[in-house]
């Protein structure tokens, strides 16, 4: 029923919603896509017909229900995909989001429901991202970026903002991981870089890399 491509759009507005934003700009879709306004502006017109999403002037993009559903589909099987590729192919988590990328656009239903049961229904993907259910349900955590966290404070690892390549080879090297405790030592003033606890080794960490990493706040402060 969808192109690859439109499947793209749609997975792209669903994250900004998902992220907050309200009326999304085309502007915000290109630069989320990495396309030009204009190649936007015609899918919306595409989309809009297929009664996905509803665009009005001024006020921006928003998914239908069937728009929402239809998005948290695709999204539901790039991270059921990504939890198979690590869990059962023994990919490292910098390797699955390309591969996944592909295999999310099989339209087989059974196929998916399937690879749930077979991974024994996984509520997060390996980058702690949620994973929606068959109607499209999303389960959210509490969370915060690690750059919220006072001096003392501690949580515990659950997730990433930024999934590229890079930044997950970089916390490997860093031995940052999910489910790792994270205790905040000292917050330099000047830049806000933080010298941290983990695995009872210390690290400094950049405000950008504290920007990126959500934490589960423990209860105890």
């Amino acid at each position: 029923m969808f192109t690859l491509s439109e499947e793209n759009y749609l997975k792209a507005i669903y994250h900004l919603e998902v992220d907050g934003a309200k009326g999304i700009t085309t502007n915000a879709i290109a630069k989320k896509l990495a396309t030009k306004a204009s190649s936007v502006s015609d899918m919306i017109k595409k989309l809009s017909e297929k009664e996905v999403l509803i665009y009005k002037k001024y006020q921006g993009v928003k998914l239908t229900e069937f728009g929402v559903k239809t998005a948290a589909n695709i999204v539901r099987k790039h991270r059921l995909w990504e939890v198979f590729l690590v869990d059962k192919l023994n990919f490292s988590w910098d390797e699955v989001h390309e591969v996944a990328e592909q295999l999310e656009h099989i339209k087989s239903p059974k196929l998916i429901n399937q690879l749930d049961v077979f991974l024994g229904y996984p509520t997060h993907d390996p980058h702690g991202d949620p994973i929606p259910d068959k109607e499209g349900n999303l389960k959210t955590i509490e969370k915060s970026l690690l750059s919220t966290l006072l001096k003392n404070e501690s949580g515990i690892c659950v997730g990433v903002d930024d999934s590229s390549s890079e930044f997950l080879k970089f916390l490997d090297k860093k031995g940052i991981s999910l489910g790792k405790k994270i205790t905040i030592l000292d917050k330099e003033a000047f830049d806000n870089s933080l010298s941290i606890l983990i695995d009872d080794k210390k690290l400094s960490v950049s405000n950008k890399i504290a920007n990126n990493l959500y934490i589960k706040k423990a209860h105890n402060g």
